[in-house]
């Protein structure tokens, strides 16, 4: 017991300062708007109904102060405002959440009060509160400052709007917006331009997604809503998608903390066993999770089955570091080579600098493996150790018995890399990215499917092996992510591609779609096929000069005999043959032949 004692304060500290940061959460506030029964515009059903959904959300997450309204006129909305402002002030996170009609003027965006006529253009600037009047509410807080707008709805107004001036802009939906405050988001329930669907039922599509992922506990709010815009989507066929602006920092930020159960040094527990005493320390450390603790636990449990266990944790986290830096070397170790490339340099130095580039990404590749394999070792005894205790709580593992303890690292892997592979390939057939069987072959078909998912999703997991990382990402994905393609003829119908039939008188086009066709063209008569030979021109010259030859005499005798005008008469030349024109008649001459006319054209 007293090493027990003097084992907890130290866990303790090690987890205020290393791993308990997220498990602990300062004042958290939050203000719920919604509007449905407009005064001079068709009124809403699902507003009040989704507000009263994520009011008892938030008060179930636990958060100190939920302030509700409901129908506000735009007086009554400056003031909750300016009243929830005061509340921010000491608050670490700081949330608004309304539903109702937005509108978006010159770029701005504005939310719309039941009581909001906008007659004109110019009054949006009256009877509207502006969005960034609602980020000054949220401004005082500390760690967080969240603002939720389910308002991407129809325009009421826009039809009866009068215009002040023709190029005033006013926009679909939302406008894109850039929070200049740092630590803050803002969410739409559709894409800046889009307008979001209220749903058949008494909720939006949007609100029920946020009901369910917003406040997981120890759910950084940025996976957060990555899970809501997947539901959306899934929930409308595609045809909606939230979308968040703003950044955070490197660490998680959940909206509810994850509860820590902490043993500590002032509650005295009975001594059942050794071992026993040895577990808790064991569980205290696991769930702390990090470097310190382990060692720590190491430094009072150097020996025994709990002491393997940890030293497999511990090659665990040592493996992952060396990935992570693995990592950091290829990167550096690739940026250098497309350096030197672009800039021209010696082919020495590129040569060099290729092969230290694929020396770090072999030695990423081995890494990779050697932190699945620590992760398989700690995962499998971990596995071990709960079968045990469930089976005998309390009571030391057989195995613990001998001073050396059990050689964990010889336990049979939870997943082996086949099934590891076969896993994730069977994922991305889920999500639309793998075609092929499932086999477990970790081939390069695998490899352009995890590279199709990775263009996609927006991640950018290692291709050339198959990790848990990949398998837990791809989980995640709650539909499909990788477009359905189709052959020529086929559509995207669901989850498979169907034939495009046409009906009578259309036709498939090379655009993929049904076209009209047109009338047939009558034939055209057959014509007399023309001689291009390479030999025409001298053939020509040949006919043409031995029939002017063969004729002349007969038409010569011919003419002789006729009236002037020279009517029936041709008159022929080496290069052609023509009718004699009126009032001329030929006269035979004798001779004839190349550039020599037997007969001459006389004109009276």
């Amino acid at each position: 017991m007293r090493n027990l004692s003097r084992l907890c304060p130290l866990l303790l500290a090690v987890a205020l300062m290393f791993g308990a940061g997220p498990a602990f959460a300062g004042k958290r506030v939050a203000l719920v708007l919604a509007n449905s029964a407009y005064q001079h515009a068709p009124p809403l059903t699902n507003p009040v109904n989704d507000g009263a959904v994520m009011a008892k959300t938030l008060k179930d997450a636990g958060f100190d102060v939920v302030d509700s309204r409901h129908d506000l006129t735009a007086l009554d909305t400056r003031r909750v405002l300016r009243e929830f402002a005061d509340s921010t002030r000491d608050a670490d996170i700081a949330v608004v959440y309304y539903a109702g009609h937005g509108i978006e003027v010159e770029g701005s965006n504005y939310l719309i009060p039941v009581d909001a006529r906008l007659e004109r253009d110019t009054d949006v600037y009256d009877e509207a509160l502006s969005l960034d009047r609602v980020l000054v509410a949220v401004e005082p807080a500390k760690q967080l400052r969240l603002v939720i707008l389910d308002a991407c709805r129809d325009n009421p107004f826009g039809r009866t709007m009068k215009r002040t001036l023709a190029s005033r802009g006013i926009g679909r939906g939302l406008a894109q917006v850039e929070p200049t405050s740092s630590n803050t988001l803002i969410a739409y329930s559709a894409k800046a331009g889009f307008t979001a669907q209220d749903g058949d039922g008494a909720n939006s599509p949007f609100t029920i997604a946020l009901s369910k992922h917003l406040t997981t506990p120890g759910l950084d709010v940025r996976r957060a809503f990555g899970f809501v815009r997947d539901d959306v989507l899934k929930s409308t066929g595609n045809k909606q998608e939230p979308f968040v602006y703003g950044s955070l920092g490197g660490e998680d930020v959940p909206l509810v903390p994850v509860k820590a159960t902490l043993v500590t040094a002032t509650a005295p527990a009975p001594v059942v066993n050794p071992q026993a005493d040895m577990r808790r320390d064991y569980e205290l450390a696991l769930q702390v999770g990090n470097k310190p603790a382990w060692e720590a636990f190491l430094a009072q449990h150097p020996d025994g089955f709990y002491a393997n266990l940890a030293k497999l944790q511990l090659d665990k986290i040592q493996a992952e570091q060396v990935h992570a830096a693995a990592i950091e070397k290829t990167k550096q170790a690739d940026a250098e080579r497309d350096r030197l490339a672009a800039l021209g340099a010696q082919k020495d130095a590129q040569t060099k600098a290729a092969a230290d580039a694929k020396a770090a990404e072999q030695a990423q590749l081995a890494a990779q493996k050697a932190k699945e394999q620590a992760q398989q070792q700690a995962a499998a005894a971990e596995q071990q150790r709960v079968n045990l205790a469930s089976s005998a709580p309390g009571a030391a593992p057989a195995s613990a018995a001998s001073p050396a303890g059990t050689n964990v690292a010889s336990l049979t892997p939870a997943t082996a890399p086949a099934d590891l592979s076969r896993s994730v390939q069977t994922e991305l057939g889920r999500v639309g990215c793998f075609s092929g069987q499932a086999d477990g072959n970790w081939s390069p078909s695998s490899q352009r499917s995890l590279s199709q998912f990775n263009r996609y999703a927006g991640t950018k997991l290692d291709v050339k092996v198959a990790s848990t990382d990949a398998l837990d990402t791809v989980k995640s994905k709650q539909s499909r992510v990788c477009p359905l393609l189709c052959d020529h003829g086929f559509k995207a119908d669901g989850d498979k591609c169907t034939r495009i039939v046409c009906g009578d008188g259309y036709a498939l086009n090379d655009d993929n779609e049904c076209e009209k066709q047109r009338a047939g063209k009558p034939a055209k008569p057959a014509t007399a096929k023309r001689d291009d030979g390479d030999d025409r021109p001298a053939r020509q010259r040949r006919q043409s000069g031995g029939a002017a030859a063969g004729a002349a005499g007969g038409i010569a005798a011919a003419g002789a005999g006729r009236a002037s005008g020279g009517s029936g008469q041709i008159f022929c030349n080496d290069l052609l043959c023509r009718p004699v024109r009126p009032g001329c008649h030929l006269v035979y001459r004798g001779g004839g032949g190349p550039h020599v006319d037997a007969n001459a054209e006389v004109c009276n």
